[in-house]
């Protein structure tokens, strides 16, 4: 994989200038901050050896070895990020906590609400040291009303707004989207968002904000259609599997070869008459010309391209449809999407950054470039309490034989 994956220059992104202090953890918090972090933010991870991150315990380890700075997940999850533990039950941590929160242009956390507070963290408390700041708080149900103090993560969350009602087969108990999607995708970006919008109202006016984000919320946009097909139709929509409730052809075939699959969408008849021709499907009712008689006869379609396409291999197939205008795609295992995607080689997705316990290892690249400031991957996820020491001097102006008592003291752990 050595040569598809290169460590990258470091940078300078549109953040650059930007402080965050950061105490997100697990997932959706955490991504929100990398993806400040990889466009420039000083992102200052907050942690406390006392109650980890449990992506921190979480598989997979680096070369199957346990320990709190080798795993995959936390790793991904926390580039370009500096990292500091602290205490925060010790009153003189919760100080360190808030002189830096007192020069920090955005402050994180997706705890449930108080939390925070119970720190001397809450809002209206870092606001009186700062009035400048943009302070996130993403809890899973928001700050107010009746499960304010609801726990949850990406699958509860997904179940709660009806994702999970739409995944899986029809007529099978409901399954969830095989990742924590709303960790992933909604979440994080919704929450990034916010934090540039807010970022640019402080520098037109100098104002700094509370952002309350509820994590149910953002992910009720993926299933807008769902939702319009109730409010509009009074349709209570049910689990379609791959198929699709206007193109036919919509599924995943299976290939010629081991465990090769091919996803086809069909989105017009022009498509499907390439489609027929491609694969031989002369003898074919009159009806599927068109799209409802496909429709219709949905089962007895996909079985005719399910005998087919069985007989090709997958890329073979993907790279014939494709130059044909017919979307096709391969179903790749991980392996193959890291060592055999040849678009992804191209824009130099995969990188490799060196890491203190886990030597080099592969991360994927933010999803898009900026043509004058890039942004990109900075450096490795930081060990536990990595930059403690750093921060404080730099940050806070303490000496080393103060840090050193403080550390004594378990305020720095």
């Amino acid at each position: 994989m050595s040569e598809l994956a290169s460590e990258p220059s470091i940078p300078r992104g549109p953040l650059t200038g930007v402080r965050v202090l950061d105490f997100t953890w697990v997932g959706a918090g955490s991504f929100t901050t990398k993806l400040l972090a990889d466009h420039g933010a000083d992102v200052i991870k907050v942690e406390s050896a006392k109650a980890l991150d449990s992506l921190r315990v979480g598989a997979p380890f680096a070369g199957g070895i346990k320990g709190v700075n080798r795993s995959g997940y936390f790793a991904e999850r926390n580039t370009s990020k500096r990292g500091i533990t602290l205490n925060l039950k010790d009153p003189r941590a919760q100080e360190i906590a808030r002189d830096l929160a007192a020069g920090a242009d955005v402050v994180a956390n997706n705890f449930r609400p108080g939390v925070m507070d119970r720190f001397g963290l809450g809002y209206e408390q870092v606001r009186a040291v700062n009035p400048r700041v943009v302070y996130l708080s993403m809890s899973m149900q928001g700050a107010t009303g009746p499960d304010k103090d609801h726990l949850g993560y990406g699958l509860t969350i997904g179940a709660l707004v009806g994702l999970t009602h739409l995944t899986g087969l029809p007529d099978r108990y409901p399954v969830g989207t095989g990742t924590n999607y709303p960790d992933h995708v909604p979440n994080p970006c919704h929450a990034a968002f916010a934090v540039l919008a807010a970022l640019r109202h402080v520098r037109r006016t100098g104002q700094g904000q509370l952002i309350d984000i509820a994590q149910t919320e953002p992910t009720i946009a993926a299933i807008g259609p769902a939702i319009l097909e109730w409010t509009v139709n009074g349709v209570d929509p049910a689990p379609l599997g791959n198929a699709h409730p206007a193109w036919c052809p919509h599924g995943i075939y299976r290939c010629a070869g081991a465990d090769e699959w091919l996803a086809i969408a069909v989105r017009t008849d022009d498509e499907w008459r390439v489609l027929a021709d491609e694969l031989l499907l002369d003898d074919v009712p009159p009806q599927w010309t068109y799209a409802p008689g496909r429709r219709a006869d949905a089962a007895a379609v996909d079985a005719a391209v399910r005998r087919r396409i069985a007989t090709w291999r997958a890329e073979d197939a993907m790279a014939v449809l494709q130059e044909r205008g017919v979307p096709a795609g391969v179903v790749r295992d991980v392996a193959g999407l890291v060592r055999h995607d040849p678009q992804l080689a191209h824009r130099e997705h995969w990188q490799r950054l060196p890491h203190a316990e886990m030597g080099r290892s592969l991360y994927g690249a933010p999803p898009f470039t900026l043509s004058d400031t890039p942004g990109g991957l900075r450096a490795a996820a930081p060990l536990l309490g990595e930059h403690t020491r750093e921060v404080l001097t730099e940050l806070l102006d303490l000496s080393d034989a103060e840090i050193t008592e403080l550390a004594e003291s378990d305020v720095l752990t």
